[in-house]
This record gives C-alpha cells, structure tokens and sequence, in this order.
C-alpha cells in the first residue's frame, strides 16, 4: 500500500499542515525538534493506535487545542483509502473509514500497514518485556486484527481479576467481616475468583496461541534479516531474495516465545499446542497460584507475564549483545515484521507496508548504514526522517524525493536530494 496524502489539524506542533507523499523514498529533513517524527507519528498512529514515543493521547494535541485530527489517503490493491481519526484526550477517539463512521477504533486495525524502526527499538532488545510484548501485538492486531478485541476483552478481566485480588487480600489481612444474606465474605470472594478465572484462561488462551504462532513465524525471517545488516554475508546476493523464495539460512540470532504456561505444557520450541490444551494448563496454574496471587493482590499467571525471548550466539540478547549488536538485533525486529507483512498480505491484499525509518540512520555505524540502506531501496514506499542529510548512504539508490521541515511547516524540495 502507498500513503498519497496526509493532513494534521492541531496534532504536534503543527496548526496545519497538508503533504503529499509519492511513491518510492521520501526523506523529511530538518533540525531536531522542527516536527520531522511528529509527521511519520500521525502515519504510525492510524496504523496501530498508540504513539511510539508516549503512552497518553494528550501529548500529541497541539497546545491550547482540545482535538487534534489525522486524515491520510492511500492506494491499497488499487482502490483508494481515506481514514479520518480525531483524537480528544479524555474522550474516545472517533474515527471515519471511507467517509463513514467507525463504531469501534479498533476496526480501523488491519486497514493500514506500517513498520516503523525508530531509537526507542533499542529498548527491545534491552529493556523490560512490556515492550516485547507490545512490539508482538501491534504485529499481531495489522496481519490478524480480531485479536485486538480479544486482547481488549483480556485485560478486562485481568483488572477485574486483580481488583479482587486486592479485596481478598484485605479481607485476609483484616478478617472476613460479616456475613451478607447469610453468605461468608471469604466464599462469596473465592467464588467470584473462580468465574474470573474460566474468563481470564479462555482469553488468555487464545491471545498466548496467536502470540505464539506469529513468532513461529516471524522467527526465520528474523534470523535473515540479521544476516543482512551485521555480518558479512549481508553482502551475499543469496540474501537479498524477496521473503516467499528464501531458503533455510544459519544465523546468530533467534527468537522464542516464553510463557511459564508453555513452561507447564512443555511445549518443544517451534510447536503449536492447541487452544484448549492451553486454557486448560493456565486454569490449573491459576487455581494452583490462588493464595500466592491473594498475598500479592496481582494475577501472576498469564501472557501479561510473557516475553519474547531474542537469543545471540545461544545467549540471551539482554546483557549480551554489545551495542552494535543489539541495534542490529532491533533492525532485523523491525525487517522482519516487514518481510511478514508483505507475505501475509490480509482480506484486502496489496499488504506490502510502508516502511519508516524515524532517525534511524544516524545511530548505526557506516556499514550497518548502508546496508540498510541496501535493503530499503527495493521497498515500494518508504519515508525516513533525518537532521543531515549526509547521515543517508549512498547505498539509497534511485528517485529519492526531499521534503525540508521547519517548525509547523513541510515544503517538498524541487532540486532533488543528491546533486
């Protein structure tokens, strides 16, 4: 798919601004903090719903405003694509889909493609699971997006359960109280825990099986593509093949999906148990763990608790990796969701996604450089923010089109971007 178009009112720093997007390379120049990631933010945004640099809505409405609106165009299977989305901290967001109405933002998932690769990917590789466990289902939501309604029902009865949790706790601590209508506190309470419990194995069966299955997945492609930009076979032209003619390779880096749950099935790496297999090993987990869970007022079973397991040279990436190495470990993430995405292309088809790169080339050294660059060159839309223009390798080859950005403004350079 190919973005046409994009308009921001009051979103960022930006009152206004209308840019149009061509096929091909698009690089956004200018200083740091004139509103380069801000543009390719609004872009990430309608693919996923959440920013990649904040948590909250509020940051991204331009002071003193109360709304901030995001209206991109695109082409996708050769039929034009509008998406609408109005965001109002404190309010639900609205959104339109080819100009009508969407009852629920989730179902505008799925409909735009994107992969985006910024600084903050560094934190995959060396900071805490949540953000693995984010990068998985943002994954998840564009190539399947019903699992985003049963990760929403998920967390739910999550907080539900722990709400209880906490209430059980104090009445363990406190004494049962009195009895309502001739029914213990305690009974009724452990009662309630067993009903969350069938909700809470049922979801987080079905949100673990296609966690786990998309890493099965995703998992060669990761391997390739860390061949590709950190060793020198990154050079071979046996890997440069598209993703649907590539053959096995050996690479350094792996990936696993680990859940105490598989741990308790002793599910072998690579294998799919089935979905009721599943619920039934995270029931028993959960009825087991009850007093532990009431003395930490916290539901600790469950793929809130999972990790994506990212293994260098047989050893885990976290706190092993040097530097260079992790950033290479966090590109070939990012690469490969992108090779996944063109193979499993959704209802709609074309599902080739465009691909960002926010100020990515000025944190890798000369030849990781350009060998993503190498990579990027073939891809059919991708937009890249950088402060300098000498940070682009040479290795970007063909049409590359320029767009220079000041503070609240975005004017596309007539001259090219080499002369």
């Amino acid at each position: 798919m190919q973005l046409t178009a994009l308009d921001l009112t009051d979103f960022r720093s930006y009152p206004r601004l209308s840019l149009s997007i061509r096929p091909g390379i698009t690089v956004l120049v200018g200083q740091n903090g004139q509103g380069k990631t801000n543009i390719v933010e609004a872009l990430w945004y309608l693919a996923t719903l959440s920013s990649h640099r904040v948590p909250h809505d509020a940051a991204l409405v331009h002071r003193g405003e109360s709304t901030a609106i995001v209206r991109a165009s695109f082409v996708r299977a050769g039929r034009p694509l509008q998406v609408d989305l109005e965001i109002t901290p404190g309010k639900s967001n609205r959104a339109r889909l080819q100009g009508q109405n969407v009852s629920r933002l989730r179902d505008l998932l799925g409909e735009v493609r994107a992969v985006l690769f910024a600084p903050e990917d560094l934190g995959l590789i060396k900071a805490d699971p949540e953000g693995r466990r984010r990068f998985l289902d943002e994954l998840l939501f564009e190539i399947a997006p019903r699992f985003a309604s049963v990760k929403a029902d998920y967390d739910r009865v999550l907080k539900q359960r722990g709400n209880l949790l906490k209430q059980m706790r104090s009445m363990r601590r406190g004494g049962s109280g009195r009895s309502v209508a001739g029914l213990d506190p305690t009974d009724s309470a452990a009662s309630t825990l067993e009903v969350w419990d069938q909700q809470l194995a049922r979801f987080g069966a079905e949100l673990l099986r296609a966690r786990l299955h998309l890493v099965n997945r995703l998992s060669p492609h990761l391997g390739y593509s860390y061949l590709r930009v950190s060793t020198d076979e990154g050079a071979e032209p046996g890997l440069d093949l598209p993703p649907d003619q590539r053959g096995e390779v050996s690479s350094p880096a792996s990936i696993r999906y680990r859940s105490s749950v598989l741990d308790e099935l002793d599910a072998a790496a690579g294998s799919l148990p089935g979905t009721r297999e599943i619920q039934d090993a995270m029931l028993e987990m959960l009825a087991a763990g009850h007093d532990d869970e009431i003395d930490r007022g916290a539901t600790l079973t469950g793929p809130h608790r999972d990790d994506l397991e990212i293994r260098l040279h047989d050893f885990p990436a976290k706190g092993y990796a040097s530097h260079g190495e992790s950033w290479s470990l966090a590109l070939a993430l990012r690469l490969a969701s992108y090779d996944l995405l063109r193979l499993e292309e959704g209802d709609l088809g074309d599902g080739e996604p465009i691909l960002i790169l926010d100020d990515v080339f000025s944190e890798l050294d000369t030849r990781r450089r350009e060998r993503l660059g190498r990579i990027v060159t073939d891809a059919s839309q991708v937009l890249i923010t950088t402060a300098n223009d000498t940070d682009i390798p040479d290795t970007l080859d063909g049409e590359i089109h320029v767009v220079d950005v000041s503070l609240g403004d975005a004017i596309p350079r007539g001259s090219g971007f080499r002369s």
